[in-house]
């Protein structure tokens, strides 16, 4: 507003002939001022508007996060979607499709989707894809990020030994199979 008023004097000073009088001066001034006013609004409402979408975006992460745990024990089953029995990315897709995001069935269809992100930038609610069936070449196991400390990353995925379970990226083997992360909820 400061500039505006600044403006406004400067137009004041300057002699237009016929559109210098104060009444046009005026005109510009109010016309100005309303135009910044409505720029000022509209900013604060796009501000608001993206802190609304990055709370609900949270929400629905910790949804799908919650939802993945009621999992937990159930045993693994190749294909298998249900509490009697979930393979990986049957645990991965359900969990986010309760919360009307929709992922590709496989783990190797998924790794294809979304955003990339170095380990170090994976965050709660991204995904975690592994190679480890020495036989494949190619990405054949996905896990949820449920937490994130400076020291570790934790996943909920489908063991074919344990089923749904949580694991620590710093164990041996998933540090060692560990091939990508994407962020499929922006």
């Amino acid at each position: 507003m400061v500039m505006v008023t600044l403006m406004a004097k400067h137009l004041q000073k300057r002699s237009f002939g016929n559109s210098g009088s104060s009444a046009f001066i005026k005109i510009k001034y109010n016309l100005l001022s309303s135009l910044i006013f409505i720029a000022v609004l509209s900013s604060c409402g796009s501000s608001k508007r993206a802190q609304q979408a990055e709370l609900k975006r949270s929400s629905t992460i910790q949804n799908v996060v919650d939802y993945s745990k009621r999992y937990l024990g159930t045993p693994y089953k190749y294909g298998g979607t249900t509490s009697s029995g979930m393979d990986c990315s049957g645990l991965i897709q359900l969990s986010f499709m309760q919360y009307g995001v929709e992922l590709p069935r496989t783990s190797r269809d998924m790794s294809k989707t979304g955003k990339k992100l170095k380990l170090r930038q994976v965050d709660v609610g991204d995904l975690v894809f592994f190679k480890i069936s020495k036989n494949r070449r190619r990405i054949n196991h996905v896990g949820l990020v449920v937490k994130k400390t400076p020291q570790t990353i934790d996943f909920i995925h489908s063991s074919s030994s344990r089923g749904v379970m949580i694991s620590s990226i710093n164990n041996p083997f998933w540090k060692k199979n560990y091939v990508k992360s994407m962020r499929v909820m922006n």
